[in-house]
């Protein structure tokens, strides 16, 4: 006989005491869990802060470029290197930051980053001369650079597994999101202020991080950490990218030919399989290859490399456009690159979310795409007399689009294949190579533009954007390979 002929059709269900009684309040468990929910989600808002102003600073100055140039009287390849200077410092450090941090305590490492940044940032803005900015630049970079890895290395242990692909999303949109809004933050303070305010505008933002983050976080660090990294190591990270841009920006200016040029090609490639010998061989090297093995890293941080040089040469390129060639103010031509880093607002917290539950491959191709639409519509569209609404608009929408769809994804992607203990060095060896990416962008930008006269102006517009479509396709092209197998449950590329 079954269980229904054994009760019968008319039975009903009997409601148990513990189904009649009503619902007890939640108890000291469930308070604690909210409790923790709400802290991790401060913790991850004040390290985002600080990443929003350390990311901020490789931008704000594109729209000050012009100004800049006029007031110290010197040429734009001379004032690339307050550009270059902070990236290549930046790069350089930024990977043994994080073993710093793991060994001296990571809240230590963050909070002293911060303050030399805010230090750094007002000498940046009372720069007498561009030699003395340059060097003001490259100091603030190093502190930068203990900022970015600590950030995310206070905020993972905050949050469970299951949450940390949201906060690592939601951390890399705020780098990306700085990027994008400096130009305009840094035409309103040039505007009504001086340009120095692009850099004393640092100094209470980080104020206010190292008082709440002295309050707030924890310390943290890995006990097994010893010895400091390699010096010779950090220089040659540095010095690679150096050799290569100073040989592209002053190659049109020198002649590609030029013993000069030609020296620092060379120095390029020789210093690489130095840097690769001193890292196998270095008790303590600056980086560890390793990591390269795992085949969605290597493939997510070039894609990074090649897509950092189309973004952050076309934030350069798009804002000394539109100053010279449709003659429009700095606050005019800062608000009419404004729709674009919108756009990457609105779009970059879902495409990361999108990221995690389809894989990266796909919204990674999918913002090459756009990217490459969006930059070919400016090179077919952008003339030489002024239709923002009907010609820029759309493409710069469309970029936009294409930029809050990659750089989020890529920054999740890259130790998405990662045990969680590397999570800190992979994102910084991801930053670093976003770093080198906004040096060789900048770089190819002084290149192809060179000194042309008025009637090829355009023309060297023209050239940069279509460079510019290709590489950020060819960044989308290159993680769509065949799938890797799963590895401990983690979706591969």
């Amino acid at each position: 006989m079954t269980i229904r002929e054994q009760v019968g059709p008319q039975a009903q269900p009997v409601r148990t005491a513990e189904a009649a009684a009503p619902q007890a309040p939640p108890g000291p468990a469930a308070e604690q869990d909210r409790a923790a929910a709400r802290r991790a989600w401060r913790v991850l808002a004040l390290s985002s802060l600080g990443v929003f102003v350390v990311f901020l600073d490789t931008t704000i100055v594109n729209v000050a470029f012009e100004t800049i140039s006029r007031s110290f009287h010197t040429t734009t390849g001379h004032l690339a290197w307050v550009l270059n200077a902070y990236s290549l410092v930046f790069a350089a450090v930024l990977i043994p930051a994080g073993r710093l941090a793991d060994r001296y305590g990571r809240k230590r490492i963050f909070l002293i980053g911060m303050a030399g940044f805010a230090v750094t940032s007002a000498l940046c803005g009372l720069a007498p001369n561009a030699s003395v900015l340059i060097t003001a630049r490259a100091l603030q970079a190093a502190f930068a650079a203990l900022v970015t890895p600590t950030s995310l290395a206070l905020v993972l242990p905050e949050f469970p597994p299951a949450r940390r692909p949201v906060a690592i999303g939601t951390w890399g949109t705020m780098g990306a999101a700085a990027a994008a809004i400096g130009p305009t933050l840094g035409a309103i303070l040039v505007q009504y202020a001086d340009w120095r305010w692009i850099f004393l505008v640092n100094v209470p933002i980080c104020a206010v991080v190292v008082t709440a983050g002295s309050r707030l976080l924890r310390e943290g660090r890995d006990p097994q950490a010893a010895g400091l990294p390699d010096p010779l190591g950090v220089l040659l990270v540095a010095a690679m990218p150096a050799a290569l841009s100073l040989a592209i920006i002053e190659g049109p200016s020198w002649g590609w030919s030029d013993p000069r040029v030609v020296a620092s090609f060379a120095v390029a490639v020789a210093l690489l399989p130095l840097f690769l010998w001193r890292t196998r061989t270095a008790r303590h090297p600056v980086m560890d290859l390793a990591l390269f093995k795992v085949r969605q890293f290597r493939l997510v941080n070039a894609a990074t490399l090649v897509f950092a040089a189309a973004f952050y040469g076309m934030l350069l390129s798009n804002i000394i456009f539109l100053q010279t060639v449709w003659h429009y103010s700095v606050l005019r031509a800062a608000l009419a690159t404004a729709p674009s880093p919108l756009m990457v607002v609105l779009v970059a917290r879902r495409a990361s979310r999108l990221a995690h539950t389809i894989g990266p491959r796909t919204v990674l191709l999918a913002g090459g795409l756009l990217w490459a639409v969006g930059q070919g519509g400016l090179a077919l569209g952008a003339g030489g007399h002024p239709h923002w609404l009907t010609h820029w608009l759309p493409a710069a929408m469309i970029t936009g689009l294409g930029v809050g769809m990659t750089l989020p994804a890529q920054s999740g992607a890259a130790v998405q294949s990662l045990p969680p203990a590397r999570f800190a060095v992979g994102s910084a060896v991801n930053a670093s190579f976003r770093q080198l990416g906004a040096v060789l962008g900048i770089s190819l930008f002084v290149a192809v533009q060179g000194t042309p006269g008025a009637g090829g102006l355009l023309t060297a517009f023209h050239h940069t954007w279509w460079l510019f479509a290709a590489l950020g396709l060819a960044a989308g092209l290159a993680v769509w390979t065949p799938a890797l197998r799963l590895r401990r449950g983690v979706r591969s590329i």
